[in-house]
């Protein structure tokens, strides 16, 4: 989902990087390396690829990731750039860090949905 950055300080770039490097570049929860390619088994667990196996994975169509680093809000207040709010996460983690989170949305935004249909169909 690309990033909105208007609510973010004009300095983002400069906060991200120094949060990175923090992290030695990789996710502050599991370990993963910020820009591997591999792919995930059916744990979860990310399965690094190198050279010959990485082509080998690509020529059989297999699933290969390459791992993004992103900077998690633990607050989840976008204007909240402290260093002790600010995580580097993998993928997967910052979508299980925020999982709660989407579910209340997503149920607050199909009542939203529900309300308006009802709405019109009173009028």
């Amino acid at each position: 989902m690309p990033i909105d950055y208007k609510d973010y300080p004009a300095d983002w770039k400069q906060i991200r990087e120094r949060i990175l490097k923090r992290a030695g570049d990789q996710c502050e929860r599991c370990g993963v390396k910020n820009h591997a390619f591999g792919y995930r088994d059916q744990e979860g667990l990310f399965i690094e690829l190198y050279g010959m196996e990485l082509e080998a994975a690509e020529l059989d169509g297999d699933k290969v990731l390459m791992i993004v680093l992103t900077i998690a809000h633990l607050n989840h207040i976008k204007e909240d750039c402290r260093d002790e709010n600010l995580q580097a996460l993998c993928q997967k983690c910052h979508l299980n860090y925020d999982l709660k989170r989407h579910i209340a949305n997503r149920k607050y935004g199909k009542r939203k949905d529900q309300l308006n249909i009802n709405f019109e169909m009173e009028d």
